[in-house]
């Protein structure tokens, strides 16, 4: 390896280092209020090193955001058991979003709303969302009459009910936290899938 592609490498390290103490940050306090100035005295460096992730406070931000959705799709495929109950699968699914999204504070979640590129990049989060869900009802049920008609009808629900956990509503509502409300998600859909009838050969 050449000096230079050291160098990259350390500024690669670096950089998602950074990345993860800011998620940390971001997760906690949200960062809608945080300057840049106040970011490098929580973490502790120079402003000219948080611009090592990004050339504005507005890019480090949409940066971690991303960097957080796109790890927490990555762990929630990766508990999906491709031998298991197709039903089950979607709740694995659910329960593993959950866990994901556990350590996110209120404030996280509001500031995402507020900040159109945070939240474009959480809207597509869900969307995707959405259609691995239905994806996973059609595999639970693959030469069912209403398959289609399940699989829209869960995905519009279970979108409607993440955005809604999202935003602070279903906490607002009956009072459970994110967690709970995406294990209650779980469990609803998947009684949903059972009482429509048998689960049809894993894929």
């Amino acid at each position: 390896m050449t000096s230079v592609d050291e160098r990259a490498t350390r500024a690669s390290r670096r950089r998602d280092d950074l990345i993860d103490r800011l998620m940390e940050v971001f997760l906690d306090r949200g960062f809608a209020s945080l300057s840049v100035a106040e970011l490098a005295a929580v973490l502790r460096c120079s402003k000219s090193t948080l611009y090592a992730v990004a050339a504005s406070r507005e890019q480090i931000i949409v940066a971690v955001v991303r960097a957080f959705f796109r790890r927490a799709t990555e762990r929630v495929e990766a508990v999906l058991d491709a031998s298991a109950d197709p039903r089950e699968r979607v709740g694995a699914y659910l329960r593993a979003i959950s866990a994901e999204l556990a350590p996110a504070s209120p404030a996280f979640f509001a500031d995402l709303d507020a900040f159109a590129p945070a939240r474009e990049i959480y809207k597509r989060n869900t969307r995707y969302a959405v259609r691995r869900v239905r994806g996973l009802v059609r595999e639970a049920f693959p030469d069912g009459a209403g398959a289609a008609a399940d699989a829209a009808f869960v995905g519009a629900v279970a979108g409607q009910v993440m955005e809604a956990v999202h935003r602070g509503e279903i906490a607002a509502d009956t009072g459970l936290d994110d967690s709970a409300a995406y294990a209650a998600l779980a469990s609803l859909i998947v009684a949903r899938m059972t009482a429509s009838g048998p689960p049809g050969p894993a894929p």
